[in-house]
Order: structure tokens, then sequence, then C-alpha cells
């Protein structure tokens, strides 16, 4: 038998199985360029490193749940100057995650609010954090149908533990019934335990009258705001950007 038929069930047991993958290669590159054992073991299990890195990253993104697959690198910061492009590239770093701040982005509809808080969720998975994000209509859609079939807590548990939740498009119309319980809930819940990015065409001092209870809206923007990045964002819409006035004819 060859060695190499002797070493997969062993490497299934040790839950190495991936290795086989680049096993073939990098003995070949071994022989070739006369690597020394520590070498050729190094390049190996490196491989199976960046194997899982990978596997776990599109685990990441999938369950983020994102609407469509968004990057810094692809935002026109060109299109508008308004935007403050060096604020939106530290956030980029991610480390208002690891300090539990807040991300608000404000302004009409169709400056890039949206695609900016997918591009941040993004590279939070990239960094290994674990992001949720929705619509703030299908939150609020969600949590209504787990108060009818007994499982409200649970969901909200999900949207209370992730490193990074992402609420698209508050405010779009007002809040009714439980929605702005559900909504001071997830934010009591997530204050200096986990980060959240808000995107809403409402500028923030609009947003308390979403709550219908001045004392509940005061205990949830208090908290909400306390660290708080926002990003203010005025300009024309991406998706109808301004006519080019047609040259004249000669």
């Amino acid at each position: 038998m060859h060695p190499t038929e002797d070493l997969i069930p062993i490497l299934k047991k040790l839950r190495l199985s991936g290795v086989l993958n680049s096993l073939d290669i990098r003995m070949r590159q071994a022989t070739d360029d006369d690597l020394s054992h520590a070498e050729f073991l190094l390049r190996l299990l490196t491989d199976e490193v960046e194997r899982r890195d990978g596997k776990q990253l599109d685990l990441r993104l999938r369950k983020a749940g994102f609407e469509h697959r968004k990057s810094l690198e692809d935002f026109d910061f060109t299109f508008n100057p308004k935007i403050p492009k060096a604020k939106v590239i530290d956030l980029a770093t991610c480390s208002f995650i690891a300090k539990h701040e807040n991300v608000c982005l404000v302004g009409p509809t169709g400056v890039g609010k949206s695609h900016i808080a997918q591009a941040l969720g993004h590279r939070a998975c990239v960094a290994g954090h674990h992001v949720l994000y929705t619509s703030a209509q299908n939150m609020f859609r969600a949590l209504r149908a787990a108060r009818g079939d007994g499982t409200h807590e649970r969901r909200l548990l999900r949207y209370a533990s992730v490193d990074l939740l992402i609420i698209d498009d508050l405010g779009l119309r007002p809040l009714t019934g439980d929605e702005p319980l559900d909504l001071y809930d997830i934010i009591r819940l997530r204050y200096e335990r986990a980060s959240t990015i808000l995107t809403s065409n409402r500028d923030l001092a609009e947003w308390t009258p979403l709550f219908n209870d001045p004392l509940l809206a005061s205990a949830a923007m208090d908290r909400l705001i306390h660290h708080v990045h926002l990003i203010e964002i005025t300009g024309p819409s991406y998706r109808n950007p301004p006519r080019r006035p047609k040259p004249e004819a000669a």
C-alpha cells in the first residue's frame, strides 16, 4: 500500500483530511526544491489553515444574510465628495466593534447608506466577527411572528447576540404595536456589549417620535448615541444620477 493511502484514515481521524488537497503538490515541491521536513510540514499545514479560514469566512458571510455582496472597493466615493471617506475607511478597520460602538448612517434615498453598511459588515466578517444584516421591516415582521409562535425570546436573543447587527432602513414607516418596545429591547440588550449599524432616511432628531413614548424613546436613544459614529450623507442619488447637459450643436 502506498504511504499516502495509509495517511488517509489517520488524517480523517485527526480531522485533517483537507491536507490531502495539497499533499501531492507539496510533496513534489519538497522534492524539487529540496525542502527540509520542517519547511514541508509548515507549508502543508499553512494550506490547511488557509482552507479552514476561507471556509469559516464563507460561513460567516452566508449567515450574515446580506442582500448584496458589497465592498468599499466597489463604492464610488468620487460620485459624492460630501461623503466622509476618511471616516468610512477608519470604520472599515472594525475597531468600533472591539469597542462596542454604534454607527448611524442617515440621509436621503440612494446616497449609498446601505452599500456602506453592508461593506462594513463584509469587512467585519473578514475580521472574524459574526454579523447579521436585516432590514428594519423584516426584523419587526420576524419578531411579530415570533410572538405568535412562542419563539420571541429566542428571536430577540439572535438579534442581541451577534458581534455586529445591521438594521437597514429604520423609520421608513411609523413603528406600530410592539415594534417600539422590540427596538428598545434590542438597543438595551446590545448596549456596551456589541455594535449596531443603523441606516435611515430620517435625521437622528426624527427617531425619537418613532417610539410613540417619550420615556421609551429617551431610554433607547440615550443608549444608542452614547457611543455612536454619526455619518450624515447628502447629495444626489446613485440610482438617478443628474443628467449631463447635451453638447451644443456646432
